[in-house]
Order: C-alpha cells, then structure tokens, then sequence
C-alpha cells in the first residue's frame, strides 16, 4: 500500500511538473480590466490577482514562466528589467 501512495505522489509531482513552461520576450500590450499581457510573439498571458500592473510597461522584456490551466496562460513567476 505505501508503494502504491508513494508512486502516486511521484506521478502527480512529475505531471505537474510537466505543465510548467516559460516564455520570453517584450510587452506588446496590457489589458488592466482582464489582468491579461500579450507578448510580442502574440501569446497573452494571465497575471496574478495581486500583481501590481503599474510595475510593467509595453515594450519592457520580460521573462515569465507559467502554467497552461483550462487553456489559459497563468503567470507563476516574473522576471523584470532591473
């Protein structure tokens, strides 16, 4: 039994693992009312409710990674110029 617990628990920590993914590139455009950034490949990307908009301009390069989650983009993590 504790086998079975153990090698379930690995497998739910790999697949999530799985769905982590990162992307790279400048701010083409902010929707503040959707909370939402589209990077200049085209791609949009959800930011986290408490992230402060204000801190990210068009243009910036940024360096996020992020979860794909009912086929939305969700920020995990953002790098910013410094």
């Amino acid at each position: 039994m504790r086998i079975l617990i153990s090698a379930f628990a690995a497998m739910v920590m790999i697949s999530s693992a799985a769905l982590a993914a990162e992307a790279e590139g400048k701010v083409k455009a902010i929707d503040r009312d959707q909370m939402t950034i589209t990077l200049d490949d085209g791609k949009s990307y959800k930011l986290p409710g408490e992230f402060d908009v204000d801190a990210i301009k068009e243009g910036m390069e940024v360096l996020l990674a992020y979860d794909e989650v009912s086929g939305v983009n969700l920020i995990t993590d953002m790098e910013l110029p410094q």
